[in-house]
């Protein structure tokens, strides 16, 4: 047996080091953290061969005095935390205290700050080895610029593990754009070999801070987001999701922060997940930049070297207040809420680009046009009976042709037989007669192929994938319906007897309630087993046994559980899938209409249950610049 040492400071700095400094990515973090919490509302960020050879980060903070500069560059040395008592209510990104000291063990840094409007300031050096400090006047203004040359120059076995230049400037970048996300009071000027990269100008208003956004996330991401703000019992969300239609392939457009620090929480994200559950499409992933605001003195940050993961004091509240406020911010979605934001031109502006809704539109039409729909090779438009009459010409401002309302509402008189309302007292949201409105999914003109709507609205051209439409409005009245009825339950002439752990038994009799008001009854028969009584009768032919160890992994881990109203959505989904009008049927004009009325007032109708798309719109200026009309 070797006798026991103690680490020589240089290793144990090199050790911390591995904890905190894994690529130029993590130097940037903590550097950048540390401006932040300086107060700085300006950052220049530095870099050369992606932060390998050099990252320079230079703020306008409130700097550090001459007598703390060595300090600064020591092992559990801080300016955030004194006493135990202050973690306990931590509202800095940083305040662990080595993160310099680590730094300086593995790389050749410099730190020049000055505390003074003046251009007096100091500098302190340290290179590796001993991490003896060198204090030394420098000209600096107010505020700080650490330099970090030759990351892992003193520790070779650590420098072999780098990637190329390329792929270590971009996650440096990704670690840029999720601080600027977080502080959009806070300007950032980034430069990759002397190339400027990125400059993103402060700003507090929601325009600006969209702007930001759409700059990092993409114009495709804000032309698809749906804004929240919701706050409840001391929490507050708010910011960006995008809708369902607009999914990734990879959860890698997810940006989630906590009291301003990003985080990846599992939590958070099985809280997203179950929001999104049945308007996603299969495989596919979200996209949000959202925002939690709590107590500090709630949430533990400190229970991971790198700071990605938190604890929440009460994992079960945040989570149900997270899913509830994105749940019914989905629902909300009406298709007139998407056109007036395109209408309004916010997103289609040189800031944030080219609309990517239109231009999947066009690349749709464009392949119609070209006979590649359903392998056909005509379009064979059908003019449904008592087609309303248009003008066949354009004005000359290239307006659309007048619609009438009353017409089309004399035509709606009769529900036509594509469906029955769930509640005969519903009403949908006509125009008066004689009334000039245009619904925001206009009128129908005529059905293609069977499948879809042709509708004109006030802006364009509008095209319904009316089986996908007919589904979501289905499914969301069955919801209802059954919701209103309650939950049908039947006893079992013979118990089903469950073998499973301790753990989960002792969960099973302390939410007997959760099961109970699901349809559920649960009983203990022994230290080891549960027995099922009682069960929902729409799950009568379902796997009942796994369905309630999962939803006790759940209530374990999470302190709540979606799983057994989602499988029943599921059944209702393929429900509303058998049950709606099917392709190549025929409708007339008040059938369409009415559909299009549906979808108006039906939460969600912007996607089928599979989360496909249900409609799309192709503008009269899109459909002019296709036909290169008045060029």
């Amino acid at each position: 047996m070797r006798k026991i040492k103690l680490l020589s400071p240089r290793l144990a700095n090199q050790i911390a080091a591995g904890e905190v400094v894994e690529r130029p990515s993590s130097v940037i973090k903590e550097l950048l953290e540390n401006s932040l919490d300086a107060g700085a509302t300006r950052l220049e960020i530095d870099v050369e061969e992606g932060g390998i050879k050099l990252m320079r980060v230079r703020d306008n903070g409130g700097g550090i005095d001459k007598d703390d500069l060595p300090l600064a560059l020591s092992r559990h040395a801080t300016s955030k935390i004194y006493e135990l008592d202050d973690l306990e209510a931590v509202a800095t990104l940083g305040f662990r205290g080595e993160a310099l000291a680590s730094i300086s063990s593995v790389a050749r840094l410099a730190l020049i700050s000055s505390t003074n409007e003046e251009s007096a300031g100091w500098q302190v050096v340290a290179e590796g080895r001993d991490m003896e400090t060198q204090l030394s006047p420098a000209p600096h203004p107010r505020g700080t610029t650490v330099e970090v040359r030759d990351l892992f120059f003193n520790t070779p076995a650590r420098r072999k593990f780098l990637r190329t230049d390329k792929t270590e400037y971009t996650h440096l970048e990704d670690v840029v754009k999720r601080l600027a996300l977080s502080r959009f009071d806070v300007a950032f000027n980034l430069r990759h070999n002397g190339r400027a990269i990125y400059s993103w100008r402060a700003g507090d208003s929601q325009l600006e801070q969209e702007r930001r956004v759409a700059q990092v996330c993409g114009p495709a991401f804000m032309e698809n987001a749906v804004h929240i703000e919701m706050e409840r019992n001391g929490l507050r969300l708010w910011g960006w999701v995008a809708q369902p239609t607009f999914s990734r392939s990879q959860a890698d457009l997810q940006h989630f922060y906590v009291n301003g620090r990003s985080i990846r929480d599992k939590l958070v994200s099985h809280a997203v997940r179950q929001a999104y559950q049945d308007v996603l499409y299969h495989g596919r992933h979200p996209a949000f930049v959202l925002y939690l605001e709590v107590d500090p003195s709630t949430v533990d940050v400190n229970v991971h070297p790198t700071k990605h993961e938190v604890r929440f004091r009460d994992n079960r509240s945040v989570h149900d207040f997270i899913y509830s406020s994105l749940h019914h911010a989905l629902a909300k979605v009406r298709p007139e809420d998407t056109l007036a934001k395109r209408e309004s031109g916010e997103c289609e502006d040189e800031t944030f680009g080219v609309n990517p809704f239109a231009l999947s539109a066009a690349k749709s039409i464009q392949g119609i046009a070209a006979g590649e729909f359903k392998g056909q090779e005509s379009m064979g438009f059908r003019a449904a009976s008592g087609a309303t009459h248009y003008s066949s010409g354009y004005q000359s401002n290239y307006q659309p042709a007048s619609i009438n309302p009353g017409a089309v509402r004399e035509q709606m008189v009769s529900y036509g037989d594509l469906h029955r309302p769930a509640n005969p007292a519903a009403t949908y949201a006509l125009p008066e007669s004689g009334s000039d409105e245009i619904p925001p999914l206009g009128y129908a003109i005529a059905q293609l192929k069977g499948i879809y709507i042709l509708a004109e609205n006030a802006q364009g051209l509008i095209v319904v994938d009316m089986h996908a439409a007919h589904e979501r409005i289905t499914y969301e009245r069955m919801k209802e319906s059954f919701a209103c009825g309650g939950i049908q339950t039947q006893p079992l002439l013979v118990p089903e007897s469950i073998a499973v752990s301790q753990k989960e038994a002792d969960c099973a009799e302390n939410f007997y309630d959760i099961f109970k008001s699901l349809g559920f009854g649960l009983q203990r028969a022994g230290p080891e087993t549960i027995l099922i009584r009682q069960l929902p009768v729409i799950l009568n032919r379902a796997k009942v046994e796994q369905l309630v160890r999962d939803v006790l992994s759940d209530l374990i881990e999470h302190g709540s559980s979606e799983r057994i109203q989602h499988h029943i959505n599921e059944i209702l989904g393929t429900m509303a899938c058998h049950g709606s009008v099917r392709a190549n049927r025929k409708l007339t004009i008040p059938e369409m209409n009415a559909l299009l009325r549906d979808m108006e007032a039906t939460e969600r109708s912007g996607q089928c249950n599979h989360g496909r798309p249900t409609w799309l719109l192709q503008s009269l200026d899109e459909l002019d610049k296709m036909f290169m009309r008045g060029q």
